[in-house]
């Protein structure tokens, strides 16, 4: 029976609350960064490059591909093909990338606010006692 309670005293506790609205504001998150890889950034620089370069379809064919199978990344992936998809892995690189640059942006937003939240330290009771005998001597 200690071990439930123990389990339930640790599943209330706040940390794991706030891990829990974190992975799912994480998870939201991961989609908006996803869309602005896919929809604004990779088109740019596949502008850049010269032209408009699909990152999914740069892949080589790792194996035969069956009879009737359109050469495109999803239909080779349908059909069981091995692929060595290199643009599908650079989309996620710049991916991460970009979600790491913006999670260490807002960490440190967060940060700059909770320094100017928090009341600076109490003083030390000897620190204080020897600005009144300071006081004290200057009179």
């Amino acid at each position: 029976m200690s071990v439930l309670k123990e389990f339930r005293d640790f599943a209330v506790k706040g940390n794991v609350i706030d891990l829990a609205v974190g992975v799912i504001i994480g998870g939201a998150f991961g989609k908006i960064v996803d869309s602005l890889v896919n929809d604004i950034v990779m088109p740019v620089i596949s502008t850049l490059l010269g032209g408009h370069i699909d990152f999914t379809n740069l892949f080589v064919v790792l194996g035969n591909i069956p009879e009737g199978v359109p050469r495109t990344f999803d239909a080779l992936k349908k059909a069981g093909v091995p692929i060595f998809a290199y643009g599908n892995f650079i989309t996620i690189s710049i991916n991460f990338i970009l979600l790491a640059f913006v999670i260490f942006q807002m960490v440190k937003v967060v940060n700059r606010i909770r320094l100017m939240d928090t009341p600076p330290p109490p003083v030390p009771e000897d620190v204080v006692l020897l600005r009144e005998i300071r006081d004290s001597l200057k009179k």
